[in-house]
């Protein structure tokens, strides 16, 4: 299993050759080696915040975007079951607890309360909010986890 971890705005950004362009603004990738475990996309909370995540990816149908999953701090929730389908998954993560987000600018619909929204065009005009996600290349794995992290705690180990 393959784990990535993106740490907060306020965190220093690791080189342009390790962080993409819609990564710009403190969100650190980094690949760790994990023991096995079953195929699913996981976010794990390594913060001391509570934080709330939205999810964005493409299906056969096309792009969907889901919310929200509450993370309490050093908690881990599995996002999607099985195998993972896509190679590109896009985050929005908002921190409840001191405020901010961890974000990107690949543009996506999002609102309120709890959402399955399908496509990213014309968000405002449907009555949707639009919010910059992140994105995590897993690299075509079958199982992937996502770590969110706080500036205080050190970045994981490259590989």
């Amino acid at each position: 299993m393959s784990t990535i971890a993106a740490s907060s705005w306020w965190a220093r950004a690791l080189s342009a050759t390790r962080l993409s362009t819609a990564l710009a603004g403190g969100i650190v990738l980094a690949g760790l080696a994990a023991g096995p475990a079953r195929a699913d996309l996981r976010m794990c909370n390594l913060t001391a915040s509570k934080v709330g995540i939205a999810l964005g990816y493409r299906d056969p149908q096309g792009w969907v975007t889901e919310g929200w999953w509450d993370l309490t701090p050093k908690a881990c929730e599995t996002l999607l079951r099985g195998a993972l389908a896509a190679r590109f998954y896009y985050v929005f993560a908002v921190d409840y607890t001191r405020g901010g987000e961890w974000s990107g600018r690949s543009l996506m619909c999002t609102k309120d309360s709890e959402f399955t929204i399908r496509g990213v065009e014309d968000c405002l005009a449907r009555g949707y909010d639009r919010n910059g996600f992140f994105e995590v290349d897993t690299g075509e794995q079958k199982s992937w986890t996502i770590q969110l992290t706080d500036p205080s705690q050190p970045t994981a180990p490259q590989p």
